[in-house]
């Protein structure tokens, strides 16, 4: 019997020519979990694929902007965002986090977070900050294994009225 092993997932900061990827990876986002993301499925398939390729060159360099990706060597399974907010210079926003069904419990979302964890320690930034919609009960705990803990912040969700996120913090160094 013979078995086949999976090729070796690695998570890295995305380049201009995981653009292509980046955008069938976001559309498998916005299809699994409308909630989480601040656009909608055919807002997102309208999107030439210039700019989605102007979104990873501007995320693939620099200290404000960074998106990493869990890449197994074919279709991308699980990002991580991160940016710098004006009135924050000491924290990083991870945003748009997301790990592919097939993937989730296998680690992938730490290891993403740490990538991003690592950038912002690297650019300065000794904290992270991430919100998730009230309700979300498996995010949450996800995150709290990872080391983040609730603030007791409850926001707006930016795009759907009526709904709350609630904020979570941790040092970017666990």
């Amino acid at each position: 019997m013979t078995s086949t092993l999976a090729p070796p997932l690695t998570v890295h900061r995305v380049t201009p020519e995981d653009a292509a990827r980046m955008r069938a990876l976001r559309l498998e986002m916005l299809a699994d979990s409308p909630l989480a993301f601040l656009e909608t499925l055919a807002q997102a398939a309208a999107r030439p694929h210039a700019d989605y390729r102007r979104r990873i060159v501007q995320a693939s360099t620099g200290g404000q902007l960074a998106q990493f990706v869990a890449d197994p060597g074919g279709r991308l399974t699980g990002h991580a965002g991160g940016t710098v907010l004006p009135e924050e210079p000491g924290a990083t926003v991870v945003f748009a986090v997301y790990i592919t069904p097939a993937q989730r419990g296998t680690g992938v979302l730490g290891r993403l977070v740490d990538a991003v964890a690592e950038w912002s320690l690297a650019m300065g930034r000794p904290e992270l900050m991430l919100e998730v919609v009230v309700g979300n009960d498996r995010a949450v705990r996800a995150y709290e294994r990872l080391g983040f803990q609730d603030t007791g912040i409850r926001v707006p969700h930016p795009v759907v009225p009526g709904l709350k996120e609630l904020q979570m913090r941790r040092q970017a160094a666990s």
